[in-house]
C-alpha cells in the first residue's frame, strides 16, 4: 500500500532539482509541481522533457488573450489546478542534468526510464501524458516507440519525428541548414561554453554568416570546433547522407514503430510555415492506420506561433488564431485533452482532423505592411481530406501550367551553380537565425534575407529558376493535401538538386503594382536519391531520369485572376546544403562544377505536379 503522498513530499507543493537517474546511473534534473487544492492524490502526471532549460519560460507559451509568455511556474499552476502532477525536465547534459548532450539520439531511452520513475512515486496514480513543442515534441515520439506501460497520452506540438531523415534533419537527401544555425546556438548556451571562457569567447566573437559564405567546412575547422560535442553531432548529421541504421533509432524514426507503438491517443499539430509539418501529418497517418486514437491540427502558422495572425510578410486575420479554430486557447485544449484521457471526463472529442486554407483576403495591405490573404478553417476525418480528389498540371513549352501534357516537346535549360544559390524566401523555418526566417513572403530578392544579391527583383528573374504558372484562373481553385512534383530531367554531372515551390500569384494590385508572389510549399530531391534514399546512383551522361519532388503539405484557395506557380531550379540555400555537382555521396566537396541541368516535358515526359483539389462544395 502507498504512503500517504503529502508526508511522502513533506506537503510541498514543488520539488525542485531532483536528480532522477536513467539506466546507466546518469541522473536528470527534474522539477515537480503539485495540485494544491486536489485532495492529496494520487494524480495522473503530465511530463515535459527539454534541453531549453526546465526553469525558463517557452517563447510559445502564450495565447490570444494572454499575448506576454507564461511563465514556467505559471504554465504548471493551470495544470495542477486541474489535478495534475507536473513533471519538467533538462535533458541529459543540459542545464541541471547530468551526462553529455548528444543532440536527439538518447531521448527514447532517458524519456521511457523518466515515464517508469513517474509511474513509480506515491504521488503518481500511474498514468502519465507528455505535452511539449519542438524538441519536447520529439522526446515524447522517442519514448513512445519504447512503449513504456506508463504512457497514457501525447500532445505532440511541432514535432515528434516521423522519419528526421525526411523531414527534421534531412529533406530530400539535403540538410537542413537549420541544424546548424541551432547547433551554434546552444553551443554557446552549453555547459562547455560557460566553463570554458575562451571557447565561449571564440564563439561570440564569430559571425555564422560569414562562415556560411565558406561552405564546405571541415571538422576541427568549423565556427563549432570551439565546442567539440556540437560540432561532432551535427558533422554526423551531415555526413549520413543515405538512409541507414544511423537513422533508424527509435529518437529518429517512429515510422518504423508505428505498428508496433502501444496504442495511445495522441494529438499532432503543426503549420503550413513550420518544418515538422511533414513530420505531424506521417504521425497521424502512421498512427491511425495502425489503429491508434489520434488527431491532427494544421494552421497557417510558423513553428509554434499558433495565436499569431502572420507569418513573414502575410497575415491570415484573426480566423486563423488557435482559439478561433479550436473554440479554446492552446492551454485549455491541453488541460481538456488531458482531462478526457486520464480522469475520463466525457468531454467532445471533435473531428479528427481540423485544417487552415489560407486565402480568400483582399490582398490589401494592411496597417502593419503585411499582405492580407485570409482563410478558413475546414474540418476532416483523413489527410489529404476525404473531399479532395487528385489534380495533375502538366509543364509545358512557355512556361505554361495546364490540365494535360502538351503534344508538343519541350526541353528547359538552366546553369546551376553552386557558387550563386537561389536564396531562400520564407518557407517552413524555424531555428534560422541570423540566416533565415520562416514565412509566407512575395517571393524578391531583398536585402533581409541571406545570400539576395539583386534586391528587389523577383526569384522568376534569376535565369537559373524555371518558372511554369497557369493562365489566370477564371474560377477558384482550393488546393489541400500533400505535393509531388514528377520531373522528367538530365545533367551533365553525375549528381545534382532539383528544387519545386509551390506559389500563389496574385495579380497586379494598387498596394502591389508588380503583383504578389506567395510562396505556399517547398521541397528538394538529390537526384543521386531519386531511386530511394538507402542506394545512391549517379545520373547517367544526359540520359533522361525521372525525379520525384515531395514538397511540403499545403492549404490554400486560389482565386479568381491569381495564378497558380509551379518554381523549379536546383538550390534553395540556407534552407538547404547546396550541391557541389561533384559527385554521389561527396556532398561536402571543396570541389565544385557549374551544371547544365534540363526539365523535358510534353506527353512522352509528362513533367507535372499533382495536388488535391476540393470539391466545389468543399
Amino acid at each position: 500500500m502507498k504512503m500517504s503522498v503529502a508526508s511522502e513530499r513533506g506537503d510541498a507543493d514543488a520539488l525542485r532539482d531532483i536528480m532522477v537517474p536513467m539506466r546507466d546511473g546518469v541522473r536528470l534534473a527534474t522539477d515537480v509541481f503539485f495540485p494544491e487544492h486536489a485532495g492529496h492524490g494520487p494524480w495522473p502526471a503530465i511530463l515535459e522533457r527539454t534541453p531549453y532549460d526546465k526553469r525558463e519560460a517557452r517563447v510559445n507559451e502564450y495565447t490570444q488573450h494572454h499575448p506576454d509568455v507564461f511563465g514556467r511556474e505559471e504554465l504548471a499552476r493551470f495544470f495542477t489546478d486541474a489535478g495534475f502532477v507536473v513533471v519538467f525536465q533538462d535533458c541529459r547534459g543540459r542545464y541541471g542534468s547530468e551526462g553529455r548532450f548528444t543532440k536527439y539520439r538518447g531521448e527514447a531511452e532517458d524519456g521511457f526510464d523518466t515515464l517508469e520513475w513517474i509511474a513509480r512515486q506515491p504521488w503518481c496514480d500511474g498514468q502519465v501524458a507528455t505535452m511539449g513543442m519542438s524538441y519536447s515534441a520529439h522526446t515524447q515520439m522517442a519514448a513512445a516507440c519504447l512503449n513504456p506501460p506508463a504512457l497514457a497520452a501525447m500532445i505532440c506540438d511541432c514535432g515528434g519525428f516521423s522519419n528526421a531523415y525526411q523531414g527534421g534533419i534531412r529533406y530530400g537527401g539535403a540538410l537542413e541548414l537549420k541544424q546548424v544555425t541551432w547547433a551554434f546556438r546552444h553551443a554557446l548556451r552549453s555547459r562547455a561554453a560557460a566553463a570554458d571562457p575562451v571557447a565561449k569567447a571564440a564563439l561570440e566573437a564569430t559571425d555564422l554568416r560569414d562562415w556560411m559564405r565558406r561552405l564546405p567546412w571541415r571538422e576541427g575547422h568549423s565556427p563549432l570546433s570551439p565546442i567539440p560535442d556540437y560540432e561532432k553531432f551535427l558533422f554526423e548529421q551531415w555526413t549520413h547522407n543515405t538512409f541507414d541504421d544511423y537513422w533508424k533509432i527509435p529518437a529518429l524514426y517512429a515510422a518504423g514503430w508505428h505498428k508496433t507503438m502501444r496504442k495511445i491517443p495522441s494529438v499532432h499539430i503543426s503549420g503550413w510555415y513550420d518544418p515538422y509539418a511533414v513530420t505531424a501529418v506521417e504521425n497521424f497517418t502512421g498512427l491511425r492506420a495502425a489503429g491508434h486514437e489520434t488527431s491532427l491540427i494544421l494552421g497557417p502558422w510558423t513553428h509554434g506561433n499558433r495565436s499569431r495572425s502572420y507569418a513573414g510578410d502575410v497575415d491570415f486575420g484573426p480566423d486563423c488564431l488557435f482559439e478561433a479554430g479550436m473554440g479554446q486557447d492552446f492551454v485549455q485544449f491541453r488541460i481538456d485533452t488531458f482531462r478526457r484521457h486520464l480522469l475520463g471526463e466525457n468531454l467532445p472529442a471533435g473531428p479528427h482532423v481540423r485544417y487552415f486554407v489560407m486565402g480568400g483576403g483582399d490582398g490589401r495591405r494592411d496597417g502593419a505592411g503585411r499582405m492580407r490573404h485570409g482563410g478558413r478553417w475546414h474540418v476532416a476525418e483523413h489527410w489529404p481530406p476525404e473531399n479532395a480528389q487528385k489534380l495533375e498540371l502538366f509543364l509545358g513549352p512557355e512556361g505554361a501550367l495546364s490540365s494535360a501534357p502538351d503534344a508538343r516537346a519541350s526541353r528547359h535549360s538552366f546553369i546551376f551553380d553552386p557558387n550563386t544559390p537561389v536564396p531562400t524566401i520564407g518557407g517552413p523555418i524555424t531555428s534560422g537565425a541570423p540566416l533565415m526566417v520562416g514565412g509566407a513572403f512575395d517571393q524578391k530578392e531583398t536585402a533581409e534575407f541571406f545570400g539576395a544579391a539583386s534586391h528587389g527583383l523577383p526569384l522568376a528573374s534569376r535565369p537559373d529558376v524555371l518558372i511554369f504558372e497557369t493562365p489566370p484562373l477564371v474560377q477558384p481553385l482550393t488546393v489541400a493535401g500533400d505535393v509531388v512534383v514528377r520531373l522528367f530531367v538530365s545533367s551533365d554531372r553525375p549528381t545534382t538538386d532539383f528544387t519545386a515551390k509551390l506559389v500563389d500569384v496574385y495579380p497586379p494590385t494598387a498596394d502591389y503594382p508588380q503583383g504578389y508572389a506567395m510562396n505556399l510549399s517547398d521541397g528538394i530531391l538529390r537526384t543521386c536519391y531519386r531511386d530511394g534514399f538507402s542506394r545512391p546512383r549517379a545520373l547517367a551522361g544526359q540520359n533522361v531520369a525521372e525525379v520525384t519532388v515531395r514538397l511540403y503539405p499545403t492549404a490554400n484557395r486560389f482565386e479568381i485572376g491569381h495564378r497558380l506557380r509551379l518554381e523549379i531550379s536546383s538550390s534553395n540555400f540556407p534552407r538547404f546544403d547546396v550541391n557541389p555537382n561533384h559527385e554521389v555521396g561527396n556532398d561536402m566537396s571543396a570541389v565544385k562544377f557549374r551544371a547544365l541541368n534540363t526539365v523535358y516535358a510534353g506527353s512522352v515526359y509528362p513533367s507535372c505536379v499533382q495536388v488535391s483539389v476540393l470539391l466545389p462544395d468543399g
